[in-house]
C-alpha cells in the first residue's frame, strides 16, 4: 500500500491515498493558513475516531443509541520534552447506558488499530531517492 505526500504551497501539505486527499496546514502562528488540521492534530484525531468507531460498531450491533454518547479525548504533555506522555480517552455516556455494557464498551474502544498500532509500534524507516539520474 501507498500513500502519496505533496506540498500544494505555503505551509500545507496533502496525503492522497485511495481516491481521498487529506489536507493538512500549520496554525497561523506556525506560519500557515490555519486553513486545515495540521498533521499532529490528525494524528491525535485518528486515535479518538478510531477508538469512537469501535464503540459505534459495538453499539449498533446491540441496537443501543449513540447520540448522546460522547468521546472525549484528552492528553498531559511533558513539559521539558514538549511529547506527550498521557492520552485519556473517556467513553461518555448517557443517562439509561444498560449498565451491563459499560465495561464491554471499554473494551470495545481497546481495540482500536490505531492504539494497537501505539502499543507495538511498528519501524518506520526514512530515507531518500532521487527522481532520474544523478
Amino acid at each position: 500500500m501507498q500513500m502519496t505526500i505533496r506540498f500544494p504551497g505555503g505551509k500545507k501539505v496533502y496525503a492522497d491515498y485511495a481516491g481521498l486527499t487529506i489536507e493538512t496546514d500549520q496554525s497561523v502562528p506556525d506560519g500557515g493558513d490555519g486553513s486545515a488540521p495540521a498533521p499532529f492534530d490528525l494524528f491525535l484525531a485518528s486515535l479518538g475516531t478510531c477508538s469512537a468507531i469501535y464503540v459505534l460498531s459495538f453499539c449498533q450491533k446491540r441496537g443501543i443509541e449513540v447520540d448522546d454518547i460522547r468521546i472525549i479525548q484528552s492528553w498531559d504533555r511533558n513539559p521539558a520534552s514538549r511529547l506527550i506522555e498521557t492520552i485519556n480517552i473517556e467513553i461518555r455516556l448517557p443517562q439509561g447506558f444498560p449498565k451491563k455494557y459499560r465495561s464491554a464498551v471499554v473494551k470495545a474502544a481497546n481495540l482500536c488499530t490505531v492504539k494497537k498500532h501505539l502499543d507495538n509500534p511498528p519501524v518506520i524507516d526514512v530515507f531518500a531517492t532521487a527522481n532520474g539520474s544523478d
